[in-house]
This record gives C-alpha cells, structure tokens and sequence, in this order.
C-alpha cells in the first residue's frame, strides 16, 4: 500500500516537494493544502495523485482534518506555524518533515531547538514516528555534508560552512528567493560554536575570504543567520567528535547588497522619524525590491536577457586529528546552475537545489529509508542514512566531493 502525505503549504517549496512525490511509485496520495486557494488549485492541475484542501494554519483542527491518515505531513509553512503542524502530526500519529526549525518556543532560539529534540522528540519516539527538521539545501544538504566529513576524522575541531550565490542578473534582482525572507536572514541574530559554547555573533561580521574551484575570484563570506550552527553546536559530542568552532558564512549578490544597508541602520525594523515621517527602514527597503522570479516566462524572460554570471560554492572545511595527525576534510556540493536549472526543470538553481534536496529527504520517509525515531535535525542522520540520502542527491547530479589533505595553517 503506498504512503499518503500531507504537503502544508504550497509555496516554492511544498509545490517541488509534492511534484517530486507525484513521480514516486510508493506515494499513493498526494493532499496539497494552504490558505491559499488559488495556489492549492493551481498546484493540484498538474499532479496525478494530487488532491487539493484549504487549511488555517492557525487551528490545529483544522490541520488536524487535513492531515486524517496521512503517513507522513510536510510542513512547508513559516516557522511561525510549526508548533501547530508538530501538534497536529502527534495527533494523527503521523512522521513529520520541516525545512527549517521554529523560533517562537523560547526567547533564546538554541533553548527551542533543545525543546524539539528533547520534548517532541520523546513524544514522537513514544508513537513510533520520526520527525525530521532542517530538510532543505542549507539548512538540509549542508548538514548531511557535514556529517559526512566526520567519517575521515577522529576528533574534530573547527566547522565552517560556506555559500557563495554569485547568480548576477543583467536587471537588478539581489534575491532569488524571498526578499522578505533574504532581508530578515540579514538582520536576524546570528549563532556561532566558539571555545564549545554556542553564542552570538554579529550578523556580516568576521569575514573570511576565499577562491573557491570554478569561479573567477576571490569571495568574501560572512556571519550569517541559519540553523546548521545551532543544531551542530548542540550534537557537537554527540555526532561532531567534539567539535569546537562552528561557523556558518554567506557571501554573493544578496551579502554584497545588504551589507551597507545593515550597516547604516536602514534594515532596522523600530520605527524611527525623519523630518517629521515616520517610517520603519525594513520596510521601505522591501518595498523598493522586485520579487523573486518563480514561474517559467518570469525566469525566461531574465535568462534571455544573459547573465553577468552565473557561480557559486557550497563548501564544507573541517578541521581535526585522524591516527594523531592534524588533517582538513573539504566537501563541495556540485549541482546545476541556473542556466542549466531551468534547462533541465524550468526554475532556477535556487529553486532547483532547494527544492530537489527538500524533496530527497521526503523520499525516504516514503522508501522508509530511516532507521531513527523521535525528532532530529538532518545532521543527526546516521552514515547510512546519509549514504542513502547521497545516493538519491547523485541521481540528479548533486554531488559531494570530499578531499581529505594535511592541515595547513
């Protein structure tokens, strides 16, 4: 009997998620649900096991009702939402996937990742059931990565994540994704693993620089807010042989942007006045920002235009001791570019590498791939889940690529 699964929220990326689960031979039905119905419609037309329902995120009933005999829900809402979606998935008794990890269970946003594994996850392994967060590319990818790397290595020292998006528009585009989202990545307080201690650190801060294979110069990469810091710092001994620093860098187009704009103030969302207007800087830079190209004649229409360039870097360098001797593990994800993104699919390589690695980890709830219960960020994963998980990446021609050198100051 195939497996039903719930996709909440039909956005960029439940919709690559419920396309991707229309082509699997153990998915039987597909219910795609939102507030938004035409979006639900839309998205139901070119499914074949896909069936549409309309959801209030708000209500957990109502989620609830959606969710009746799903094996598996997808919650691909804002994180606001994911204590409902988590509420719901108990009550039915269903698996549970998310992309990122929620920030409204504490003040202090490491405390609500320890209450997801901690007290959801007890709950979820009472039932049998597994839920799984942080299943996108970064979060998502990035930690498989990572956890990857800890295979070459018997203690572990220093983590850093890196990604470079150089994707350049000949029209001024500084996001291909969300600019609400870009921005709000940009002013939200950032987390690094410093001496074993997770802690703050100031977002676009402590650059580093670096020529990463295949683009053309020099990038700088800077602090930035995701969730791989968080999880990783606090399954440091657990599953990073100790780790000590663990550092999350971004860099490209959208750092390049936002970086004097943060630094003059005009990312603050307080309201502030100005010769007699009041206005919050957030929001009069959002409105001044074109949205993210989703549908085929949109991106066409930019691709036919040519790109400055089009490159970019996922890298994973960790740093530690295997039989005494101090070595570097470095990994790069290799994937398709935009050009070739839309050749192949018709969306970018934004959409294309997050969606694509989203969907992968859906997949294998449906091969009932897992062999864990309870509730765990996809660092958490074990070898052979990740072998698994990489296995599926390779099919659509995403890579990893590790290297494993003497460390070298």
């Amino acid at each position: 009997m195939g497996k039903k699964i719930l996709v909440l929220g039909t956005g960029a990326q439940g919709s690559t998620v419920a396309q991707r689960m229309d082509e699997e031979p153990n998915v039987e039905k597909i219910i795609c649900a939102d507030a938004d119905h035409k979006a639900v419609d839309e998205l139901v037309k070119i499914l074949k096991k896909a069936e549409g329902t309309y959801v209030d995120a708000n209500e957990v009933d109502s989620i609830i009702k959606a969710a009746q005999d799903a094996d598996l829900i997808i919650n691909a809402l804002p994180i606001k939402f994911a204590p409902k979606v988590l509420e719901a998935a108990l009550a039915v008794k269903a698996n549970y996937q998310d992309f990122a990890a929620t920030d409204v269970l504490d003040p202090w946003w490491p405390k609500c990742v320890e209450i997801l594994y901690n007290d959801y996850g007890k709950r979820f392994r009472k039932l049998g059931k597994l839920a799984v967060i942080g299943t996108g590319s970064a979060p998502g990818m990035m930690c498989v990565a990572a956890k990857n790397s800890m295979r070459y290595l018997d203690t572990c020292e220093d983590i850093l994540m890196m990604v470079y998006e150089g994707v350049e528009a000949k029209r001024f585009l500084p996001f291909w994704w969300s600019p609400f989202t870009a921005l709000s990545d940009m002013t939200d307080p950032t987390f690094a693993l410093k001496d074993g201690v997770l802690v703050e650190t100031e977002p676009h801060s402590l650059p580093v620089t670096r020529l990463f294979k295949g683009c053309a110069k020099e990038v700088t990469l800077v602090e930035h807010a995701h969730d791989e810091t968080v999880y990783m710092g606090l399954n440091k001994d657990t599953h990073f042989k100790g780790a000590k620093n663990i550092n999350f860098k971004y860099g490209g187009v959208g750092i390049d942007f936002s970086t004097p704009l943060y630094r003059a103030g005009l990312l603050e969302r307080e309201e502030q006045t100005y010769k007699g207007h009041t206005f919050i800087p957030f929001d009069v830079i959002l409105s001044h920002l074109p949205p993210a190209p989703k549908y085929y004649n949109e991106i066409k229409e930019i691709l036919d235009e040519g790109l400055v360039k089009d490159e970019g870097a996922f890298v994973v360098e960790c740093t530690g001791t295997k039989d005494g001797k101090k070595i570097m593990v470095e990994t790069y994800l290799y994937a398709p570019g935009c050009e070739e993104s839309f050749k192949r699919a018709g969306i970018t390589g934004e959409q294309y590498l997050t969606g694509q690695c989203g969907a992968l980890f859906t997949k294998m709830f449906v091969n009932d791939d897992y062999n864990q219960t309870g509730l765990l960020s996809s660092d958490m994963l074990t070898y052979e889940e990740c072998d698994k998980y990489l296995a599926y990446a390779n099919e659509l021609d995403i890579i990893l690529e590790t290297e494993v050198k003497p460390y070298l100051k």
